[in-house]
């Protein structure tokens, strides 16, 4: 390696090792539901420097990047063995997503990228695209993680190349080495946003679901779905039932998916989802919450109206502008709960909360009375109960 190669690579290591230290520090003023930081934990510029430059001078003599990274996102969450780890969605500039494991010691800085990528085996019908990991720790003993499926729709017209159909697929493992490729979730409808329930629900493997008539459009998909399946090997959804709806005018007129897996806690499963609305601008996500039954995890018993976070600042700039979309969170032991999202389909944030303030949130927070009247009844109340404790 000549010196001046040599030279080069030392200075972009630095940087990089520069990036990868910084600390992270939450926002100073919240909504007392949850605390922003600062920093985003992981973006296009934290893929190692060797994924992304050949070191080879004879094949290299410009020392040019040959392999461009466009973007981080989307990533499943675990805490495994003492770290806080992050299945990530990595985009190259080919446009094409594929997943790596990215780990910090405390959850919210020092994200460091596992040396290789994931290497996802195929199966019978290989895909063109791959991503957005659920990870859930079953009680079965395994690491699941479910993911989108994207190949191209055979029955495009001549010459349309951006049709697609989309299924869920399946991998598991015990180590996050060694993953075990399933076959693809088997469904009558196409399927983008599948979580695996962390619990076996009379006797059978559970699964959200969110049916769709087309790619993009939800179309007679009413919402977040739910399906029991006999068995995950084989995984076929015969039969769904709506958990959460969507409804007209709200966040989640267009479409809703289930985020990651939901949270136990002793009042009730605890989701975190995202809903997409149509504007001007285009497709509006956020993200809310909802909560379940713990006697029968698909009976909704609670529905805080609004978003529980939407893209504020630079996070709404991006790839795909205006999104924030979450599939991973933690909670900890000690009830803190670590919420990855990423915003603009470029970069991965966190978020933190606790499970005692996400269960408040739910179950005291008004519900969508899904009219402008409804809304201002609601306000009144609120206010007429704040000015009479005030000259009170």
């Amino acid at each position: 390696m000549s010196d001046s190669i040599k030279r080069r690579l030392e200075s972009i290591t630095a940087e990089y090792e520069k990036l990868l230290s910084i600390k992270n520090e939450p926002e100073l003023y919240g909504n007392g539901i949850f605390e922003r930081y600062k920093n985003p934990v992981l973006t296009a510029a934290h893929v190692p420097v060797f994924w992304k430059y050949d070191f080879d001078e004879t094949s290299n003599p410009f020392f040019m990047e040959r392999i461009g990274i466009n973007a981080t996102m989307n990533a499943g969450a675990i805490k495994w063995q003492g770290k806080y780890l992050l299945v990530v969605r990595v985009e190259g500039a080919d446009r094409k997503s594929f997943f790596a494991m990215a780990e910090s010691p405390n959850g919210i800085d020092n994200f460091r990228f596992w040396d290789y990528p994931i290497s996802i085996p195929e199966n019978g019908d290989p895909a063109t695209n791959l991503y957005d990991m659920r990870l859930t720790q079953h009680e079965d003993g395994w690491i699941y993680g479910l993911f989108c499926v994207e190949r191209f729709d055979e029955t495009a017209e001549q010459g349309d190349l951006s049709k697609a159909k989309a299924t869920a697929g399946i991998v598991r493992t015990k180590d996050f080495k060694t993953w075990e490729r399933l076959p693809d979730v088997e469904s009558t409808s196409q399927q983008r946003n599948v979580v695996l329930h962390p619990e076996f629900v009379n006797g059978k493997y559970a699964l959200y679901t969110r049916p769709q008539d087309g790619f993009i459009n939800a179309g007679s998909g009413l919402g977040i779905g739910w399906a029991l399946v006999d068995d995950i090997t084989r995984a076929v959804i015969t039969e769904e039932t709506i958990v959460d709806r969507r409804f007209y005018h709200t966040i989640k007129e267009l479409k809703n998916g289930e985020g990651p897996a939901p949270i136990k806690t002793p009042k009730g499963w605890v989701h975190l989802a995202h809903g997409v609305r149509a504007c001007a601008a285009g497709l509006r996500y956020v993200l809310y919450l909802y909560m379940t039954s713990l006697e029968d995890p698909s009976k909704l018993i609670a529905s805080p109206g609004g978003y529980f976070m939407a893209p504020e600042g630079e996070e709404r700039i991006g790839d795909v502008s205006n999104v924030l979309f979450s599939n991973g969170w933690i909670a900890d032991n000690d009830g803190t709960v670590f919420i990855y999202y990423a915003s603009s389909d470029t970069r991965m944030h966190v978020a933190t909360s606790s499970v005692e303030r996400l269960v408040d949130y739910c179950l005291h927070t008004p519900e969508d009375g899904l009219s402008s009247h409804a809304s201002v009844e609601t306000l009144s109340r609120q206010i007429r109960k704040n000015l009479a404790m005030d000259n009170g």
